[in-house]
């Protein structure tokens, strides 16, 4: 017969507490009941497992080599089975109370806030606090939940579950393409008026390539540039040039005509590294069911490939 049939769990946190405190009487006051207790279950694991555990004396409780050996087995059979008493326990649950989420103005605003209603019909008790700002933010310094991220993802001390990777799109309107035409090359960039977005690091490198090829910046003089980014495609829409923006940003004016696509045959980017849209939050093993429940709606809603990409 396996002894080890008569291991519970109540045996194996005492043993784990023990190990910590190395004190059965710490651990007995803790867990209100007698040390005689403490001492007479971790007596019967050893029985049970067929090997001594602790060294005991008038002052401590010293693990002997087989105590540290077991002390990583019992440590991870107690977190997984905590694991899993929280996943059963959230099946059951609700979202509910607070969760703060942020997210860059022109994205939030297409993109997150048009669908917090479903997302408050789905969770009545949630309550969504959104903020938007092109600002850098750390989740645990600026106590934010969710932060909707675009861009290359280099922060391994944050979870990130990727929803999608950005594209870029030169693009006109079609009053534009008729009075002055449709660009072939990188190089014909230079002689049409080019909309650029100009951010806290400067104005926007534009970068083409040809499928397999290098990239390759091409030096543009603005006919606009801006900080702005819907001053720049209102500007594009009533034909005053050509912008280099991302799939979520004009993916709706491509497929409605109110933009066209210019050299579809090149990948365009401001970035060569690949650029993803992502939902950050803190590193921890077990994300609160608010987090999950977000991500996954909006996981949900973007879809695969995401809506807005043309």
């Amino acid at each position: 017969m396996n002894r080890t049939n008569n291991i519970d769990i109540r045996a194996l946190r005492f043993f784990v507490s023990v190990f910590d405190a190395q004190n059965f009487s710490v651990v007995a006051r803790r867990e209100d009941v007698s040390a005689s207790m403490i001492s007479r279950t971790i007596h019967n694991l050893e029985d049970a497992l067929g090997q001594q555990l602790f060294y005991r004396n008038t002052r401590a409780v010293v693990p002997t080599e087989a105590g540290k050996l077991f002390f990583s087995y019992a440590k991870t059979v107690i977190e997984q089975l905590n694991e899993a008493q929280e996943q059963l326990q959230d099946r059951a649950a609700e979202p509910s109370g607070l969760v703060r989420l942020n997210a860059p103005v022109f994205f939030g605003e297409r993109h997150i806030a048009p669908w917090l209603q479903q997302l408050s019909e789905r969770y009545p008790n949630l309550a969504i606090d959104l903020t938007l700002t092109d600002e850098y933010i750390d989740p645990l310094k600026d106590g934010t939940d969710i932060i909707f991220r675009i861009g290359t993802l280099t922060d391994s001390s944050f979870h990130a579950r990727i929803l999608g990777n950005q594209r870029y799109h030169l693009a006109a309107s079609p009053a534009y393409i008729a009075k002055y035409g449709m660009p072939d090359s990188g190089h014909a960039l230079q002689q049409h008026r080019c909309l650029v977005y100009k951010g806290f690091e400067g104005a926007n490198r534009w970068y083409l390539r040809q499928t397999d090829a290098d990239w390759v910046h091409y030096p543009i003089t603005p006919s606009l540039s801006s900080n702005n980014a819907q001053s720049l495609l209102t500007a594009a829409l009533d034909g005053m040039g050509i912008v280099l923006f991302p799939d979520w940003l004009i993916g709706q004016e491509l497929q409605q005509g109110k933009l066209i696509k210019i050299m579809p045959d090149y990948d365009a980017a401001i970035n060569t590294q690949p650029q993803h849209i992502a939902a950050i939050y803190p590193h921890v093993r077990h994300p609160p069911l608010n987090i999950r429940a977000v991500i996954d709606y909006f996981t949900q809603i973007y879809g695969n490939p995401l809506y807005w990409q043309p």
